[in-house]
């Protein structure tokens, strides 16, 4: 367990006479979004190592002020969640910013969801703003919004479904890493799903497909490939050739985990 106990300004030289500051944390701390140990930050922040005037000096002062502002500020918030002390310096922080950030860990549909959510409070947030009242109009927006990609069409009740839920999972994460006061998601209630009768194609359907000319060939060849395999067009982009497995029974089979549930 890493508790940082000291952070000390520190400078390392740099060529043409400059010095850089930097953090040193002792014994480091573990950054709760990266899971590293930190055990040094650059500030981006230089002063002359040797001023040769009044100005440089004077340049110095200013910049060795803002570096210990921002020493001040880093052992306040590391001391704040060593101790459970909520870090109010937090809840300024752009609600946005952290969202966007987080979507390279997920599928599209986080995508989605955030894109909603940004249209929804017109492009601005905070994390204090996370509260019950904010949420709940976010539901009822959610159960009346257009699609994105087709804005005349409204999106469907189950997928409102699956963005709320993935909403949700979302504030947990806040909950746990102290950006929210208070775990928002106990407090919400679910979208419930509606029943959907699927259509699906009859054998005979599918030969007269099969059987049906198609100027862009590739189409049609993928086309047939998702009725006979049931894969969406989601698997098939990204279905690779060792995927394609040797069958039990004889033949060949697709052994893949499909991007929308995450099953085999």
């Amino acid at each position: 367990m890493h508790e940082c106990k000291t952070v000390t300004l520190r400078t390392r030289p740099l060529k043409k006479n400059m010095l850089s500051f930097y953090l040193d944390y002792y014994p480091g701390y573990r950054d709760k979004e990266s899971m590293k140990v930190i055990r040094h930050e650059s500030l981006g922040i230089y002063i002359y190592a040797e001023p040769k005037n009044q100005r440089e000096q004077n340049f110095n002062a200013v910049m060795s002020e803002k570096a210990e502002a921002i020493r001040c500020r880093r052992f306040e918030s590391i001391v704040n969640e060593q101790y459970d002390f909520f870090d109010k310096s937090k809840m300024k922080g752009d609600f946005l910013a952290y969202y966007k950030k987080t979507l390279r860990k997920h599928d599209q549909k986080w995508e989605f969801v955030y894109l909603h959510f940004f249209n929804f409070v017109g492009g601005k947030c905070s994390f204090e703003e996370i509260d019950v009242d904010l949420c709940n109009k976010f539901r009822e927006y959610l159960l009346n919004a257009k699609q994105l990609r087709r804005p005349k069409r409204p999106i469907s009740r189950n997928s409102a479904v699956g963005y709320w839920s993935t909403f949700r999972g979302f504030l947990k994460i806040l909950y746990r890493n102290k950006l929210i006061h208070s775990n928002v998601n106990d407090f919400l209630e679910k979208i419930e799903p509606e029943d959907v009768v699927k259509d699906y194609l009859s054998v005979d359907e599918l030969y007269r497909l099969a059987e049906t000319p198609c100027k862009i060939p590739i189409l049609k060849t993928a086309s047939l490939f998702s009725c006979l395999t049931s894969l969406r067009i989601s698997d098939i982009l990204t279905l690779r050739w060792e995927e394609i497995v040797d069958f039990a029974a004889g033949g060949k089979c697709v052994h893949t985990v499909t991007q929308k549930t995450k099953t085999e």
